[in-house]
């Protein structure tokens, strides 16, 4: 069934059905959103999918929402919000539409639940307060998002549905680009793969462009590998690799020599011609060449080792 409306409540607005319109819209975008309380637009029906107004949840009937008396729950016992019933009826077919790889989607639907959907659903359920981001709370999607709700003199007639529409693109470009960062770090995988296996039991990791490694190197147990290079613009990259997701230890530090030099300096520090930056923090250099960065990443090898990397 292709709708004419998607039908979510008037007034004020938050994350769960701004979000929730991201997701349909992009599904069908013939379709007009009315915001509205009335009964015969929020009475389930033939030409339209209602969400987090309406006060039952059917998904044959294409009504989804959660402020009812046993309103629906997530096996471990969460609440939904319109946001992840919509996500779970609607989601797989809106990544297919967002062009990621069929082999992907399970995966990415999975970590975009986990990791955007669901914190969503628990705030707009009262199950988790934006407080816990301490002094960033007021920094949060959601309460960025109501931000761009009316104020309260702000007096036409349509303020709220203006409000919400502009709101709207901006849910959309966090969502969106959330979901392309999801699909990029898989494609991402199998191409670290590809280099982890041609490095073989090398200490330093060559990738073709600029991509995520970590969970790559991870994945594959190669806890030999202590640099990574690769091409970027003009020049060239040679980074350290990180311990964990979080913090910022390495496995192993670029020469504390080379910290904060550049250019002429940098040359006669590492002895290589051709290179071009050392951050002071020493997790990232670069080099004009390919050969440059190699000759970087082999002494900053050996001095690692010599360290008892």
């Amino acid at each position: 069934m292709t709708p004419d409306f998607l039908v979510t409540h008037s007034g004020g607005f938050h994350a769960d059905e701004l979000l929730s319109s991201v997701i349909l819209t992009r599904l069908f975008p013939a379709a007009r959103i009315v915001r509205s309380r009335a009964p015969e637009w929020i009475t389930p029906g033939s030409d339209r999918i209602v969400y987090d107004v309406g006060g039952a949840y059917d998904a044959a009937a294409q009504i989804f929402d959660h402020h009812q008396r046993g309103a629906p729950l997530r096996d471990d016992g969460h609440p939904y919000s319109s946001f992840g019933l919509i996500w779970k009826h609607y989601g797989r077919n809106y990544l297919a539409a967002m062009a990621v790889p069929e082999a992907h989607i399970e995966t990415v639907h999975a970590s975009t639940d986990a990791k955007f959907v669901l914190p969503i659903d628990l705030v707009d359920n009262g199950a988790l307060s934006p407080a816990v981001a301490g002094p960033l709370a007021g920094l949060t999607l959601p309460t960025l998002l109501e931000t761009l709700k009316p104020v309260f003199d702000e007096t036409a007639a349509d303020a709220d549905d203006v409000a919400f529409h502009d709101a709207l693109v901006i849910a959309r470009s966090f969502f969106e680009a959330s979901v392309k960062r999801s699909a990029a770090k898989l494609r991402a995988e199998g191409l670290v793969a590809d280099a982890i296996a041609k490095a073989g039991d090398g200490r330093v990791l060559e990738l073709p462009m600029g991509m995520p490694f970590r969970p790559a190197i991870i994945k594959a147990g190669a806890d030999q590998l202590l640099f990574v290079i690769h091409p970027r613009d003009k020049d060239w990259c040679l980074t350290t690799i990180r311990k964990a997701d979080e913090g910022f230890e390495v496995r192993a530090d670029l020469p504390a020599a080379w910290a904060g030099l550049t250019n002429a300096d940098l040359e006669a520090a590492s002895g290589v011609a051709g290179a071009s930056f050392c951050h002071n923090g020493r997790f990232v250099a670069a080099a004009k060449t390919r050969e440059a960065a190699l000759a970087m990443a082999g002494i900053a090898v050996a001095e690692a080792v010599a360290n008892g990397a």
